[in-house]
């Protein structure tokens, strides 16, 4: 969990950036010098100077080597030296190590290898008894063998490798700290934004700085400014297309009742049908604004389902199962919910007949969520209508007429309610009677709607 949170952090990404290009800039940085090393004539003189240096040793010990000699080479640098051969068995430390406790071989850092920096030194074999490194020589029938630093010299301070370790781990908090601050807007922007995304039109993000960011939050207040603007017009284009459009339809009704019998019962379901959309429309307006606060009471679902099945479904009554427990109760919006299960009910009715069998409404608590489903079993959906289920005019059969497919508005509703709620309506595709939609709202929603 944390890593996945670290991996969406920008802060982190950036961080990481950093660290692949440092050890990128070091890897080709030592490769490039590596290179250039063994391709200039600075190995040749670097190589030339160590084995005149040992030259210079055997010249100042001798041959045969004297003791003499080697003490004042110990006593101007710091180094120790053993003396091993004929008749000879002498170091200028008691504590130097014999000649056969050391591995001595060729070193990885002279030779004609890759990876070798200075070119092999003949007779010259080395040796290494952490912390001190050996060079071993032959002079004659003599070995000799030189020791840096002194024996007697040991590390009294820390290691350089902690350290380093250490001086990196904090710059590498202070960049995640900077980084961090750099990026600290972003958390703000993006709280604002969701906010603004719930509705909460008036709010505005606060500029912390003058860059970038800074940029970002004006336009995000910007962005809200411009989409209520919006939203205030359709509003109210809506609001007078409807205002308008009534006043016709009561005239309209109006003149109905000078009409003889045979032209009414034509015209009157013709209004009736226009007056629904009209209402379903500003329904489906004050649901989508998300701006009017649901009013959510402790309700009983099974009582409210009987008195919706009483007010509006009374002639098919038998043709309605109830599966909701008596003492299921629900924070929810009473109005709204009825108004949901009404068109899921009367959805399923529309679409199956009584040799199909009863329309089941069934509801029950699942935690903090109250899941409602009404199942029918008609002809249900086909899979590729799936994905439009509650868009706006969807009609399961396109051929299907008003009087049988309703207007397509229905399911819709449905789903603005559910998404008032918190919550969402889908279609149980493992349902395979007919149709059944399963609808779950949310009793405590974070809500602006």
């Amino acid at each position: 969990m944390i890593f996945k949170q670290l991996t969406r952090s920008l802060s982190f990404r950036l961080l990481v950036i950093f660290l692949v290009l440092a050890g990128a800039f070091i890897y080709f940085a030592t490769v490039g010098i590596r290179w250039v090393y063994r391709e200039d004539d600075l190995r040749d003189l670097i190589s030339g100077h160590l084995s005149l240096h040992v030259d210079y040793v055997r010249q100042d010990i001798g041959d045969p080597p004297r003791i003499d000699r080697a003490l004042e080479i110990t006593r101007k640098v710091p180094v120790d030296i053993r003396i091993s051969g004929t008749n000879i068995e002498w170091a200028s430390d008691p504590d130097f190590p014999e000649v056969s406790e050391l591995d001595f071989g060729a070193s990885d850092l002279f030779g004609e290898s890759p990876g070798a920096l200075l070119d092999q030194i003949e007779n010259v074999e080395f040796a290494v008894l952490a912390p001190h490194t050996f060079l071993k020589l032959i002079q004659g029938d003599f070995v000799i063998v030189v020791s840096s630093p002194r024996i007697s010299e040991t590390s009294d301070g820390p290691d350089l490798l902690p350290i380093i370790l250490a001086i990196g781990l904090i710059w590498l908090f202070i960049a995640y700290l900077s980084v961090n601050w750099l990026f600290r807007p972003i958390r703000f922007i993006r709280a604002g934004a969701a906010r603004i995304g719930k509705g909460d039109l008036e709010h505005r993000i606060q500029r912390f700085r003058n860059d970038q960011l800074g940029d970002l939050a004006e336009d995000v207040n910007k962005l809200a400014g411009d989409v209520r603007g919006m939203l205030d017009a359709k509003r109210q284009l809506l609001l007078g297309i409807s205002h308008e459009l009534r006043s016709p339809l009561s005239r309209l009704r109006l003149a109905l009742e000078f009409v003889d019998d045979r032209h009414k019962g034509d015209l009157q379901p013709e209004i009736a049908e226009m007056e629904q959309i009209i209402a379903t429309l500003l329904e489906a307006e004050r649901l989508n604004t998300r701006h009017a606060p649901l009013n959510r009471t402790l309700v009983n679902i099974h009582e409210l389902t009987e008195q919706l099945v009483d007010t509006y479904f009374s002639r098919d009554q038998s043709r309605i199962a109830l599966d909701i427990d008596e003492q299921c109760e629900a924070n929810v919006d009473d109005v709204r919910l009825m108004l949901l299960l009404k068109n899921l009910i009367s959805n399923a009715l529309r679409y199956s007949d009584e040799n199909d069998g009863r329309v089941t409404v069934a509801a029950e608590k699942n935690g903090a969520d109250l899941v409602v489903s009404v199942a029918d079993n008609g002809p249900g959906f086909a899979p590729d209508q799936v994905a439009k289920i509650g868009e706006p005019f969807f009609r399961g059969d396109p051929s299907r007429t008003r009087d049988t497919g309703g207007t397509g508005l229905g399911i819709y509703i449905a789903r603005l309610v559910a998404e008032a709620h918190g919550g969402s309506l889908r279609l149980d595709q493992n349902y395979t009677f007919g149709a059944r939609i399963v609808v779950t709202l949310r009793e405590e929603a974070d809500e602006t709607t």
